[in-house]
């Protein structure tokens, strides 16, 4: 094999491709990533910027399927569905009915909680180790209720964190200003969670991330994968130009373009979806903003950047090909400037990106059953940053040969 073919090759450029390619190089491994397009300048360039490690629970349970036909009905509202897009999205609903099933809900929680321990342990210490502590905000989060009987309905949720051993406090009153002061009255009470961070800036964070990686060999090409192939030497990816780029091992990171790069390759059924999530980023200056608010009835955050303020969120089942709705951003714009009333909504510009989703909130993790020498990690859903450490450990262990750092069965490719 040519010196090019030891490599191991990431596809997508994105967080979870960057996270990995620092871990496998800091290894010691010889690492190329590709992407058509750069580093983080796609889905990852654009979320929340949360490092969510306390979000256990899966979006796919018995009360949301109590509450989804209500939120479907608004084109505009937490969760919606392109009409002309239904009939493509039938076998996804299905899987996420058969999801929110108690034993598989129960099953999820406790998969979905074994990786954010790791998730948390993972990121913190490669932050460390890459010296980017200062792009790091412990402030905690605030997820905001308008009623009384609004944060009860959220209790049962709040209890299976406590049972994972996640802090939190339910707050009213002066404690409820001092943390957000500026709220609308109309929020009666709030739920801190004192672990939750942020980043500064996602797009800078991966930035900052992927030159740690590059201080350790990482290299970048910029291309378009157009199928994955296997030959005599072993896998190799075929480019939009019709070259070849051999390697020893391959690991699909391409969010939520990574099945349409499988498919010919595999006899996997792996239903992947999209959450598009649309936001409108604000300049600096638009808010006074303590730490990250969250609307959960409303589907929606509002983040404090180094850059500004972010309001986003929400989730399109739409795929990957029809045209951006920037009526969505308008709306959840419409509703910050409401809940906090001292917000200056101009000069923002809006954004969309593709949050790769998968039914029972879980990511896709371990072999192509066709080509052991083929990783599979993507599927994280809106918990992409969150998570992409423990992904790039896990995957790494798999390169490696090694026991994977947590059971990773719940992940199989192949579990639908």
């Amino acid at each position: 094999m040519s010196q090019s073919e030891h490599r191991i090759i990431v596809v997508g450029a994105g967080i979870v491709g960057i996270a990995t390619a620092a871990l496998l190089s800091e290894a010691g491994h010889a690492v190329t990533v590709i992407d058509r397009s750069g580093i983080a300048e796609e889905t990852s360039k654009g979320n929340a910027a949360a490092l969510a490690f306390s979000d256990i629970l899966p979006l796919a349970s018995p009360k949301i399927m109590l509450k989804a036909p209500k939120w479907l009905i608004d084109p505009l509202g937490p969760l919606s569905v392109r009409p002309s897009y239904l009939p493509r999205l039938v076998p996804w609903l299905w899987q996420f009915w058969k999801a929110s099933l108690p034993s598989r809900f129960e099953a999820s929680i406790a998969a979905q909680t074994s990786l954010m321990r790791l998730a948390e342990t993972e990121m913190m210490a490669l932050v460390a180790r890459a010296g980017l502590e200062a792009m790091i905000h412990h402030d905690g989060s605030l997820e905001l209720y308008e009623s009384e009987a609004e944060l009860k309905a959220s209790l049962e949720g709040w209890r299976r964190r406590e049972e994972a051993g996640i802090a939190f406090e339910h707050v009213r009153g002066d404690k409820l200003a001092a943390l957000q002061p500026g709220l609308s009255p109309q929020f009666v009470a709030g739920t801190y969670v004192p672990g939750w961070k942020t980043v500064s800036e996602p797009q800078h964070f991966a930035h900052n991330l992927w030159a740690y990686a590059k201080r350790h060999g990482a290299m970048f090409e910029k291309a378009e994968v157009s199928a994955l192939e296997r030959t005599v030497e072993g896998p190799a990816l075929r480019l939009a130009d019709g070259s070849l780029r051999r390697a020893r091992k391959i690991i699909v990171a391409a969010g939520a373009w990574s099945v349409r790069l499988i498919g010919a390759r595999t006899r996997l059924q792996i239903p992947l979806e999209t959450e598009r999530g649309y936001n409108t980023s604000l300049p600096a200056g638009s808010f006074d903003l303590k730490r990250q608010l969250i609307f959960g009835n409303h589907g929606f955050v509002v983040t404090p950047l180094s850059t500004g303020v972010r309001v986003g969120g929400a989730v399109e089942l739409a795929g990957l090909d029809l045209p951006p709705n920037y009526a969505r951003s308008k709306a959840m714009l419409e509703k910050a400037s409401r809940f906090l009333p001292g917000l200056k909504t101009s000069d923002g510009s809006e954004w969309m990106g593709f949050r790769p989703s998968i039914p029972d909130s879980l990511p896709v993790l371990g072999v192509l059953p066709e080509d052991p020498d083929v990783l599979l990690g993507f599927g994280n859903g809106h918990l992409g940053l969150t998570q992409s450490a423990a992904m790039g450990r896990l995957l790494a262990d798999l390169v490696d040969g090694r026991q994977p750092a947590i059971d990773i069965s719940a992940y199989r490719p192949d579990r639908f």
